[in-house]
């Protein structure tokens, strides 16, 4: 692992809040899961807030429109200049700069979100770029982002142990007729991002709902977020050895597409099923339980702030039976 781990039963979100204020944003998060609070993202405040126009922001020869979407200079696009705003203090990180400025004192763990390589490349292509040039801008682009954020954790919250999770919802397509990036290339893509990462914080992926689990676990993450659901049971030998090794898995387990209702006793059985079947298929099932967290399983920025705060309070209540169990179990085992 890196270097830290984590408590059992932990829960966190996946950042994107439907607030317009930076400070209440960082308030909020604190205040509902202070273990380990996600630096939010506030696409309400600004569409430049969504995840393709940060991961864009501040590219030679790209400009990010107000809509969020991107404009192209290619004779000013090169791989290897700097990044303007190394600071990450424009339009597209207000709320990121709220929450470290209410961490600036604070010590224990946070959690922050990095836009992917892949869905970057993606996004440069749809715009027009060479899918080629395209790839290999988006790879420089987010290792220098990496850097830049974890230079910006340590300088103004340096008692802050960083979970930084690399969210890549392209990974979902990977198999799709004409997905511009060889597979092979796109996972050393993501791995070269985490390498980035690894020495310093504690390395996350967010894959896309549907993608292959064992796929995502080949680029190496500590932790992987994962949905609840029967559909990570054909990983279950991939996820058991990535569980023996000491990765994580943060548990998707509170809907935020539909009714969600107000009991926990649902969701903590629709967790509970999916893992038995994992134990069925031969991981371990106190492993399972005592490396997982949980989080909501999307966004929360087209909620009310009382729906957001509800939908964390969720997460919370399933990862203190997750607590509850995970510490049972070592007990039982005389640990």
């Amino acid at each position: 692992m890196g270097a830290f781990d984590l408590p059992a039963g932990m829960a966190t979100s996946v950042g994107t809040l439907p607030h317009v204020d930076p400070s209440q944003a960082a308030a909020f998060v604190l205040a509902h899961q202070p273990g380990l609070p996600a630096a939010p993202s506030l696409p309400n405040r600004s569409h430049l807030e969504r995840r393709i126009a940060q991961a864009a922001w501040g590219v030679d020869g790209v400009r990010v429109q107000a809509d969020g979407s991107l404009s192209l200079d290619p004779a000013d696009i090169d791989p290897e200049a700097r990044l303007a705003d190394p600071g990450l203090t424009g339009p597209p990180y207000a709320g990121f700069q709220g929450f470290l400025s209410a961490v600036a004192r604070r010590s224990g763990l946070a959690k922050f979100q990095l836009t992917g390589p892949i869905s970057l490349g993606v996004a440069l292509a749809a715009a027009g770029l060479d899918v080629e040039l395209a790839v290999r801008l988006a790879e420089a682009v987010v290792g220098q982002r990496a850097r830049l954020l974890l230079d910006l954790v340590a300088s103004r919250a340096p008692l802050v142990d960083a979970v930084v999770v690399v969210d890549e919802p392209s990974l979902a397509a990977l198999h799709e007729d004409g997905f511009p990036v060889p597979v092979t290339r796109a996972l050393d893509m993501v791995s070269a991002t985490l390498a980035v990462l690894e020495p310093v914080a504690l390395t996350g992926l967010r894959p896309g709902w549907g993608s292959d689990v064992m796929l995502a676990l080949e680029t190496g993450p500590q932790l992987l977020v994962a949905p609840a659901s029967e559909r990570v049971v054909v990983a279950a030998a991939s996820l058991d050895r990535f569980l023996e090794r000491g990765g994580w898995v943060a548990w998707a387990a509170v809907p935020t597409e539909g009714p969600v209702g107000s009991s926990v006793d649902r969701l903590w059985r629709s967790l509970s099923g999916v893992w038995c079947q994992l134990v069925r298929a031969g991981a371990d099932p106190a492993r399972l339980r005592a490396q997982a967290l949980v989080l909501p399983a999307g966004g929360l920025g087209r909620h009310h702030v009382a729906q957001a705060a509800a939908a964390l309070e969720l997460a919370n209540d399933v990862a203190r039976r997750l607590y509850d169990q995970a510490t049972g179990l070592r007990l039982s085992a005389g640990a």
